[in-house]
């Protein structure tokens, strides 16, 4: 009797594994199609586009092959594109943190409401979505220039004698590109704090904890995972803006996006053009992998 038993309880074993084991198949297989679909996609042109920017360039001759790291030491080297790369820094940390406070509130707010009119709320949220990056910034254009709402207000109200120069500054872009990543930051928080018990919320409050306590000690570690969701995806955006800056900053404000397009269609230097998507490509990656594994950690150690 004993023996049965061991033999029926490994064939039960047995069994359960050849199931997981086909499981595990299965999604192989369902993932399979996309892996390659992305190495094709995006692994291979980037692989070539890297092998562009060890090539030089030579002005009539347009590329000349060669294997030459002159194009990234003049970039680290010339000091009109260091300050583009840290304007773009600068620019996106900004824009992040915006999200992230203004998004957060909100966010909360459509988790937490039992209005019936919870999604018509939600679809004003996603509504600017449908509309492309180069319509909002031409209507920020004439919100923001000189006579355009904004200003046409201040004056009307007696707060200023003459218009504002808001438009082709930074301030304009900033303006810009928070109100483009904005719906993201929203949607991404509002899904991760709809799934927090309100119990959790209320047992801090009968602990005698506060809202800004409880908030800072229980909110926002449990909201984490969409706090560094909404946070990665809104800084990769901002560092890759390119119709905000061209159509809000002008021709002599210069962020990383544009001055990539720059090289490639107006300069016609693919060897520099690549290079400086490859420096974009590794400083947003490098700066968004050292941002989250701070804050996990500080979050892990409480």
């Amino acid at each position: 009797m004993v023996g049965q038993g061991l033999q029926s309880l490994i064939m039960a074993k047995a069994g359960t594994y050849d199931i997981e084991k086909g499981r595990g198949s299965t999604a192989a297989s369902l993932i399979l199609p996309a892996t390659i679909f992305v190495a094709i996609g995006l692994l291979v042109p980037i692989a070539i586009l890297f092998r562009y920017s060890l090539n030089a360039f030579v002005p009539g001759k347009f590329m000349v092959d060669a294997l030459t790291i002159e194009n990234y030491v003049k970039f680290f080297t010339d000091p009109f594109y260091l300050a583009v790369l840290w304007r773009t820094l600068r620019v996106a940390v900004f824009c992040t943190v915006s999200c992230l406070i203004f998004g957060f509130p909100l966010a909360y707010v459509l988790a937490r409401t039992q209005s019936r009119y919870k999604n018509l709320l939600i679809i004003a949220v996603v509504l600017p979505l449908f509309v492309g990056n180069a319509v909002r910034a031409a209507g920020w254009m004439t919100a923001l220039g000189n006579k355009g709402f904004f200003n046409a207000m201040l004056m009307k109200f007696g707060l200023i004698d003459k218009p504002l120069e808001i438009m082709y500054t930074e301030t304009a872009v900033l303006i810009g590109i928070v109100a483009v990543n904005l719906p993201f930051m929203v949607l991404t928080l509002q899904s991760v704090i709809e799934g927090i018990s309100r119990s959790v919320e209320e047992a801090a409050f009968s602990l005698g904890a506060g809202p800004a306590t409880m908030t800072r000690r229980v909110l926002f570690p449990l909201a984490m995972p969409g706090i560094l969701a909404g946070t990665i995806l809104t800084f990769i955006l901002a560092m890759n803006a390119y119709a905000t800056p061209v159509l809000l900053g002008g021709p002599k404000f210069q962020m990383m996006g544009p001055l990539v397009y720059g090289q490639f269609a107006q300069q016609n230097n693919w060897p520099f053009g690549g290079a400086i998507s490859f420096i974009l490509m590794t400083a947003t990656i490098l700066l968004t992998m050292t941002a989250n594994l701070l804050v996990q950690r500080r979050y892990q150690t409480r």
